[in-house]
């Protein structure tokens, strides 16, 4: 490519390189295109093939992973170029922790509720129109998706949507509904999202008009459609006959990061189990996740208006009914907020960039010192380019052979499910799961023999 040269990108060459999250940006843009989930359960751009081919400065300017695209750092500049700036956390005008009083929100919520109030608040104030966010599909069964993005009007239909959802989903007609139908809306999504939104209002005035306010949702990361099928497996259950899933059934009994995934089946019955009894509960160890999140760096949405998550830390994490973190970026939705706290609708204590840095500090390792690992790597095809330098120097083995077990776990966890689903054999599947956690487990928590011999032979700093 010629020096000065605009990046030219296509769809297929994206997705080839292990770096599309499914959005459903580019589709957006392109009529004659639409998004399909792929044979591991990842959405992926799918179409008129010459279209998967053609190579656009358009799509390198969008998709939210292209290495000509803006990074997080420079969109946020231009968005909020009033906050502060923190290194882990983005720009920031006020953080809380704290949860709503009002009504049920907190109980509805699988943290403390702000979400679904944030946005019920919007249409209160006749702010917007409409939000998109995700929602429970009505009829699973129609088309195999389990939940799926939709625009909400009323706030009954917004409360439909609270709770957490681990289960890809993707962006493609909600912003086609936003460009067709005038109005103000509200897009709700976790950070790469938010970034291709943000993207895509720097291209297309009518997008920038009607987006008026974008919600971030902390995020590990992204998880494809066979979590809920091995969920499913695993309780003894058919997927054909779950009609909706709960990822984190809320009981103020016990702890918030006690998840219990519940499936209610067609016939009325429910199964649970929580998620430590599953072979692939371990959220950390990355099974099903997708292959983009490896190049990820950021967790708490930096180019969203506000972003909420969940408050990982004592004594918030021992509270059932949960607590949430929240990072606000718009001065409209800090007013939002502080009035919901003055009128005794919020409880809302301020919180401290220390604080926020300590309730994701586990993302924020697989995300600045892992990534950093990650991107010493060989690897094929398109290079992201990132705000985090490759290096692997000041890495003890131990935690290398953490991030090199995570990600051959989120590598095979696809195929060997893929493999049992083909051979009608789900076994091959657990059994593999199993081993594979408790390698990941002896490597991450020196449990067992295998641990404490790699302990033995792990050099400490300084030596």
């Amino acid at each position: 490519m010629p020096a000065g040269a605009p990046m030219l990108l296509s769809p297929r060459e994206v997705a080839r390189a292990g770096l599309c999250i499914g959005c459903g940006s580019c589709v957006a843009q392109a009529p004659a295109a639409h998004v399909e989930l792929d044979r591991f359960g990842n959405y992926r751009p799918a179409g008129d093939r010459r279209w998967l081919s053609s190579r656009s400065a358009a799509l390198a300017r969008t998709c939210p992973f292209s290495p000509a695209a803006p990074n997080e750092d420079e969109l946020a500049a231009e968005l909020f170029p009033g906050a502060r700036a923190h290194p882990l956390l983005g720009r920031y005008e006020s953080a809380y922790v704290g949860y709503v009083e009002e009504e049920s929100f907190r109980d509805d919520g699988s943290s403390g509720g702000l979400s679904s109030w944030v946005l019920a608040e919007l249409l209160r104030s006749d702010l917007v129109d409409g939000v998109a966010h995700v929602v429970a599909a009505e009829d699973p069964g129609r088309d195999g998706r389990f939940f799926q993005y939709r625009i909400s009007r009323t706030e009954e239909e917004i409360r439909a949507g609270a709770k957490s959802r681990y289960y890809p989903v993707e962006l493609s007609e909600v912003l086609r509904t936003i460009r067709a139908v005038p109005g103000r809306y509200a897009v709700v999504g976790v950070p790469c999202f938010v970034k291709a939104v943000q993207l895509l209002r720097r291209e297309d005035p009518v997008v920038r008009e009607r987006v008026a306010f974008t919600v971030g949702l902390f995020c590990g990361h992204m998880k494809s459609a066979r979590l809920v099928e091995s969920f499913a497996l695993q309780m003894g259950v058919a997927i054909e006959e779950v009609q909706s899933v709960d990822f984190r059934l809320k009981d103020a009994r016990r702890p918030a990061n006690w998840y219990r995934a519940s499936l209610t089946l067609r016939d009325g019955r429910t199964e649970q189990m929580d998620w430590w009894d599953l072979a692939d509960g371990d959220w950390g160890s990355g099974f099903f996740q997708n292959s983009a999140c490896n190049a990820c760096d950021d967790v708490v949405g930096e180019t969203a208006d506000i972003s909420l998550g969940d408050a990982w830390v004592e004594p918030y994490t021992s509270d059932g009914r949960g607590t949430n973190v929240a990072i606000v970026r718009s001065p409209v939705l800090a007013r939002l907020l502080e009035n919901g706290a003055v009128e005794g609708r919020l409880h809302l204590e301020p919180a401290d960039h220390e604080l926020l840095v300590e309730t994701q500090a586990a993302g924020f390792r697989q995300r600045r010192e892992g990534l950093g690992y990650r991107l010493t790597w060989r690897r094929r095809g398109l290079r992201p380019r990132k705000r985090v330098a490759p290096a692997s120097s000041g890495l003890s083995l131990r935690r290398k052979l953490i991030y090199r077990m995570r990600s051959l776990i989120s590598y095979w966890s696809h195929r060997v499910f893929w493999l049992a689903r083909l051979t009608g054999r789900p076994q091959l599947y657990v059994g593999w799961a199993r081993a594979a956690v408790t390698v990941y487990h002896a490597l991450a928590y020196s449990r067992g023999r295998l641990g404490r011999l790699i302990a033995r032979c792990t050099p400490q700093p300084g030596e």
